[in-house]
């Protein structure tokens, strides 16, 4: 018997039908190794020694390879073709020699396939290998470097600016692509300029837009008419004119293909045309790729999606050629074989694109057995692989300018531009999206079809041909600063820069965003406070780690490592050696000192310029202090008065930053006076979020408070409304049988009402203000008589039901929760994670899910909290003092850097 191994469950079925009972398949489930999470894990000291630890879980994995391979004739490690493959392959072969699991005559092999077919399949087990020494090497190198990154800069973050996370090797430069663009966002100056845009007619009567484009021969930048007065004065000096077209020049244009999908290009597109994070892409491609049950037949539909090779086999190429011609006739097909070539950095060429395993499986014979973002994603893939071997689009365009004498003398030509495809070529089965201002300049291969003028058709037009204007207008426009990066932007200019690889794309972003580094918006990354605060320092302190050169030339090292040119621990001796010395540099910073680099760097983010003139860093209450970044582990970062306690001014990083100048005042937004006790009531922001204040309180006294709902726009507040959150508690009535009152109010767990020690839920915040007593007295009842309690938890909802597991056991729910959307499968639940839509979840997504929360084991519950004795109280006999803060510190435990596993 020879014994196979491959990384997932869905592979591992696929496989074993296609072998046969000579053959046992067994799934690794990913990495059975890890370096822990905690300090040793890797000893610089002892030539970067690695101490590898193999969970739970994994424990039963290693044994039943252990078991099946003492009765083998073979084993074969089939991990998939990557280096994250490799690595799985050479732990597994590791572990297997240290147990003495492996008798002496047992043939051990490597088998690396690019598609989940049985072809496929065969065909590499005809060519084994033994496993790739470089490539295995190369990973430990990324891996070393990524733990001793994490492990060193994580700990100083957390000393010099508490509440930041972690840091990480290719995480921390992400997040500074998504930090400078903000940057450049909010230094960005915007300026007026206008346009003279014109309809005008030709003597038939058809009509065609025109733009001003020059004066007197002389062409216009865009910033040339800066004032509506001068763009006027021009309207005024052609309407009515005289308009003779100059010149007409006609040109044909071809478009060609664009490559075959790489991991970022399609990542790209899938962003773009389908709406899915990067994450959500590799699911559902995951699952294409490791086979799909198509009439009962379990199918790989798709090649191995981690690559950054635009390179298809010949055979793939000439069934694609084929299809081509039988689909769409001859006249489609390239002329030539069309080779492509990546241009991305230190990308591997020899790994093969993103295509279907067999072109004739046309997304629309396979829809059927797919859920919808696997048709979608399938149907992406095949399309943009068909195209890349489709003739080139031949489009003619067509430029006219048109002449008019102005009053003033001056001559003024416009230009009218439209094309027309006279041939689609690829664009019969494929266009390219496109990002929001970031496409490339006309007249580049890869610039979408659709792209402006494509389709717009000039009438008939030739040269000292009259028209007519029907309309002039001038336009008033403003500069718009660079967009924010999308998910998909930021893996191309990652790509670009030669950070990060196809297997950590969609791992890094998702980091950012678990650790609320960056937060998503209408598909735009937004870098949140905490994450600008974690790059400014960086850049303040450590600088070199986070330039995009260092780490490009840092995945050069570890590509010379995986073609045998480097040797790794010289790499990581040259990487170490740098490093400690620059974390010795700032190791005794006190943290105030920290704080006032970062208040310089971050100056013109969180201490704009005042309309006023005077120092943006002055204290509006006390006007003597001066203001200052602050922080507090517990709540984050805020600006505060440098004179605290005497001045307690705070107010939070983002009130500036969103223009909300009254909510950082210390005053207030007011809204206006309780007409009762003639006291200002304010709208104000604190640590905890936005409230409303009535007066100013006293020594003696503080004033009355109440938070703003959850749910509840503060902007949207009004008097009215802030008197009646004021107002609360407010009193319902008596209850009719024991006469005391009930009331209701809002508190931590949302609206109630109260009687007697007794509380109830009310379903809204607006029931608050207008409960009856005969409601009231009604929950009450239910709520003695075991009704809901607002310490209970109410029945989840059930938002989708995905049917029976595909591997049986009963049925998979998505449930909404008390703590938000989770996935229930038998007693298993699990989170979904924030921003993925719950009723878009697909079976595939909600498996892994499940998968992912089973293999963490049951939750352990936390153990009470031992109250510290206090000054004044000695702790009881035998008992032990709490920690200190400084204590818990010491003994925390990193995270985990980055994603690259």
């Amino acid at each position: 018997m020879n014994v196979v191994i491959v990384e997932s469950a869905a592979k591992a079925k696929t496989i074993n039908k296609y072998l046969g009972s000579g053959y046992k398949v067994i799934p690794s489930f990913g990495h059975v190794r890890d370096l822990p999470a905690k300090n040793g894990s890797v000893e610089p000291d002892k030539d970067f020694e690695m101490h590898w630890d193999v969970d739970a879980k994994s424990q039963k994995i290693i044994k039943e390879i252990a078991e099946a391979v003492k009765k083998a004739d073979k084993l074969i490690l089939a991990t998939d073709p990557d280096r994250e493959g490799e690595a799985i392959s050479w732990h597994i072969l590791q572990i297997l020699e240290q147990k003495k699991a492996l008798k002496k005559d047992v043939q051990v092999e490597r088998v690396a396939f690019n598609a989940v077919t049985k072809q496929a399949i065969l065909a590499a087990l005809s060519e084994p290998r033994k496993i790739d020494a470089p490539l295995v090497s190369a990973y430990l190198a990324r891996r070393a470097l990524d733990y001793l990154v994490g492990f060193t800069l994580s700990p100083v973050l957390w000393r010099k600016l508490p509440g930041a996370r972690s840091a990480g090797r290719v995480q921390s430069v992400a997040l500074r692509l998504v930090c400078d663009r903000e940057r450049e966002i909010e230094v960005f100056k915007t300026d007026e300029y206008w346009t003279i845009d014109a309809i005008l007619a030709t003597a038939k009567g058809e009509e065609f837009p025109a733009r001003l484009n020059a004066i007197n021969g002389s062409t216009l930048k865009k910033l040339d008419i800066k004032t509506g007065e001068d763009a006027n004065a021009i309207k005024a000096a052609i309407e009515k004119g005289e308009f003779r077209v100059a010149s007409v020049d006609k040109k044909a244009v071809k478009r060609n293909p664009y490559a075959p999908f790489a991991t970022s290009t399609l990542q790209m597109d899938a962003s773009r045309k389908l709406g899915f994070s990067a994450k959500q892409t590799m699911q559902v491609a995951q699952r294409l790729y490791e086979g799909v049950d198509i009439g009962g037949e379990t199918v790989g539909l798709i090649t191995y999606m981690r690559t950054d090779g635009v390179t298809i086999v010949p055979e793939a190429i000439s069934a694609i050629r084929g299809l081509i011609a039988r689909e769409y006739s001859q006249k489609f097909v390239a002329p030539f074989i069309r080779e492509y070539k990546t241009k991305a950095k230190n990308a591997q060429e020899a790994h093969e694109a993103i295509r279907p395993t067999d072109v004739t499986r046309k997304p629309s014979d396979v829809a059927k057995y797919l859920e919808k973002d696997q048709a979608r994603l399938y149907e992406l893939i095949w399309k943009r692989a068909v195209a890349s071997q489709m003739a080139s689009a031949e489009v003619e365009q067509t430029t006219a300018d048109i002449e008019v004498k102005g009053r003033d003398g001056k001559t003024y030509t416009l230009r009218a531009t439209g094309s027309v495809i006279q041939f689609d070529g690829f664009l019969k089965v494929y266009e390219e999206g496109r990002d929001d201002r970031l496409h490339a300049a006309k007249g580049k291969d890869d610039v979408p079809a659709d792209d402006d003028d494509t389709s717009r058709r000039l009438p008939p037009l030739a040269q000292g041909d009259r028209v007519t204007d029907r309309s002039i207008e001038a336009e008033q426009h403003f500069t718009q600063p660079p967009p924010r990066y999308s998910e998909a932007t930021l893996v191309k200019k990652m790509e670009e820069l030669g950070i990060g690889r196809p297997s950590t794309y969609a791992s890094t972003l998702a980091v950012l965003q678990e650790r609320d580094y960056v937060r998503v918006d209408k598909k735009r990354l937004i870098p949140e406070d905490k994450g600008r605060l974690v790059i400014a320092f960086l850049e303040g302190f450590f600088k070199r780690y986070v330039e995009y050169d260092f780490t490009a030339d840092l995945e050069d090292k570890l590509d010379l490592i995986s073609d045998g040119k480097l040797a790794w621990k010289d790499v990581l001796r040259d990487f170490w050696r740098e490093f400690t010395g620059s974390v010795d540099e700032i190791k005794d910073l006190r943290v105030g000192e920290v704080l006032e680099a970062l208040n310089e760097i971050l100056g013109p983010h969180i201490f704009p310029p005042r309309e006023d003139g005077s120092d943006p860093r002055s204290c509006p209450a006390c006007k003597s202090g001066r203001l200052s970044l602050k922080i507090s582990g517990k709540y984050g970062a805020f600006i505060g008065c440098g004179n605290y306690p005497d001045c307690r001014y705070t107010r939070q990083l983002s009130d500036v930053a969103n223009g909300d100048a009254e909510a950082a005042a210390p005053d207030g937004k007011l809204l206006g006076y309780d007409p009762d006790t003639g006291l200002a009531v304010t709208l104000r922001t604190g640590r905890f979020g936005p409230y409303i204040q009535l007066g100013e309180g006293s020594e003696d006294e503080k004033p009355k408070r109440s938070s703003i709902p959850k749910g509840v726009d503060a902007a949207s507040v009004d008097l009215d409304y802030a008197l009646k959150l004021l107002s609360l508690p407010r009193e319902v009535g008596l209850h009719p049988e024991t006469g005391k009152p009930i009331t209701s109010g809002l508190g931590r767990y949302g609206p109630f009402i109260l009687h007697d020690g007794m509380y109830a839920n009310l379903e809204s915040i607006e029931e608050v203000f207008n409960v009856g007593l005969n409601r009231a007295v009604a929950l009450l009842a239910e709520k003695a008589a075991g009704g809901k309690s607002r310490f209970q938890r109410a029945k989840p909802t059930v938002l989708k039901d995905l049917g029976e597991h595909p591997d049986g056991g009963g049925k998979i729910e998505v449930l909404s929760g008390r703590y938000g959307p989770y996935v229930k499968h038998g007693s298993v639940n699990a989170t979904i994670p924030n921003g993925k839509d719950p009723a878009s979840l697909s079976v595939a997504e909600a498996v892994e899910l499940i998968a992912a929360r089973a293999a963490k084991g049951p939750s352990k519950k936390k153990k009470p909290v031992r109250k510290a004795a206090s000054d004044d109280k000695p702790a009881a006999k035998g008992g032990k003092v709490a920690k200190t803060a400084k204590g818990r510190a010491a003994k925390a435990k990193p995270e985990p850097a980055d994603a690259e596993t």
